[in-house]
């Protein structure tokens, strides 16, 4: 049975689950609108191109799935950067389709032709120029799984004109197996050993969480953790949410917005596990500075992000929800920590920390602010 390029795409959204797209219809994907009339995915109409990512990327974060939107060729692809670069920063799955001039015409400077997979090469996970009709159903179903697996972020297929229009005997692509491309899920089980040492000789431990732990919907390890070893809690910004604020462990968090509890603590530390964070400098400042008396720990799914900029002591790849239940178990079969006085300490400290209250303010009426105003004038 020979199906559009515009039928296959549509059928491949369907097959990965995808409910809802956001984008823009323009000439070079008009076909596609054309057959969505017929399926059950929601189109949300947005008044710009970046509004799209924006909104997908919104969708991706609330729902756990890969977001999805749609533009057209020329400014409708260029104005997805900016939504495209803020996703590949969090770790965000997205998957952008760009039209594109008809094949024939890529490299005429047709009219709105730009070059969106050399632009977006340095922002995306992964990005696809469509040459044949009869590889878009395998593309798709690749770009969803890169999305959605390892580190999360977003992949762009630029569709040109023909691709879409020509039809072709539609064939239910294989599953996904990229062999440059195999994520590690499981940790190193000597590097956890490693932890484990550490973790119980430390006196001054912290542990820094990042939105790794949101991602991989790690909280529930990470709360064991913290609280099993007795560790108080730093977070990024984008590690905020992933333990309880009300816990006595909390720091809040780190960095040039941070609390001063959650610094002081960092510039003070002997043992710091960072986990599914990338060390941004809005977190450390000075790297040769940071967390100066402390030995690193490193645990993250994406090999590239360890050593990249802070040295690491001890380097965990691997799954945040994986490797925390595993380091969880470890612990719990290991020795009780070697000097509890020491920890002891390092909680009164922690403690006086606290009792600045740096965030605090006064609560002041209108009329008391009147008279203040009204002092100051005269």
């Amino acid at each position: 049975m020979k199906l559009s390029g515009a039928k296959i795409l549509l059928t491949a959204l369907e097959a990965e689950g995808v409910d809802t797209v956001f984008g823009y219809p323009g000439g070079m994907t008009i076909d596609i609108y054309d057959e969505m009339r017929h399926t059950d995915i929601r189109h949300i109409l947005v008044r710009h191109e970046q509004g799209a990512v924006h909104a997908a990327d919104g969708y991706a974060r609330a729902s756990g799935r890969v977001g999805v939107c749609m533009v057209t060729s020329g400014p409708g692809a260029t104005n997805t950067v900016t939504g495209i670069a803020c996703a590949f920063m969090d770790s965000i799955p997205l998957v952008i389709f760009s039209g594109q001039v008809p094949s024939h015409m890529i490299g005429n400077d047709a009219f709105q032709e730009v070059d969106i997979v050399g632009i977006t090469r340095p922002c995306t996970k992964h990005n696809y120029l469509v040459s044949r009709t009869e590889d878009l159903a395998r593309i798709i179903k690749e770009a969803f799984h890169i999305a959605r697996s390892g580190r999360p972020g977003p992949v762009l297929i630029d569709l040109p004109k023909d691709i879409l229009v020509n039809a072709v005997v539609y064939e239910k692509p294989e599953p996904v197996n990229l062999r440059s491309y195999n994520p590690t899920y499981h940790p190193n089980i000597k590097q956890l050993k490693k932890v484990v040492g550490l973790i119980k000789k430390a006196k001054r431990p912290v542990i820094l969480a990042g939105g790794g732990i949101s991602l991989s919907g790690a909280s529930e390890e990470l709360v064991d953790l913290a609280r099993s070893a007795e560790i108080p809690v730093t977070a990024t910004l984008m590690g905020l949410g992933v333990f309880p604020g009300t816990d006595p462990l909390w720091l809040g968090m780190l960095g040039m917005h941070g609390t001063y509890r959650a610094n002081m603590v960092t510039g003070a530390c002997d043992l710091m596990i960072a986990i599914g964070v990338r060390f941004d400098d809005r977190v450390t400042g000075r790297t040769d500075a940071f967390a100066p008396r402390a030995e690193v720990v490193h645990i993250d799914i994406d090999p590239t992000s360890i050593r990249k900029n802070v040295p690491v002591s001890t380097p965990v790849v691997g799954d945040c929800r994986i490797t925390l239940k595993e380091l969880n178990r470890m612990l719990a079969e290991a020795e009780p920590t070697c000097d509890p006085s020491g920890r002891r300490e390092w909680r009164e400290q922690i403690e006086n920390w606290k009792s600045t209250r740096p965030l605090a303010y006064e609560q002041r009426t209108s009329s008391s602010l009147n008279l203040s105003l009204n002092s100051s004038t005269n």
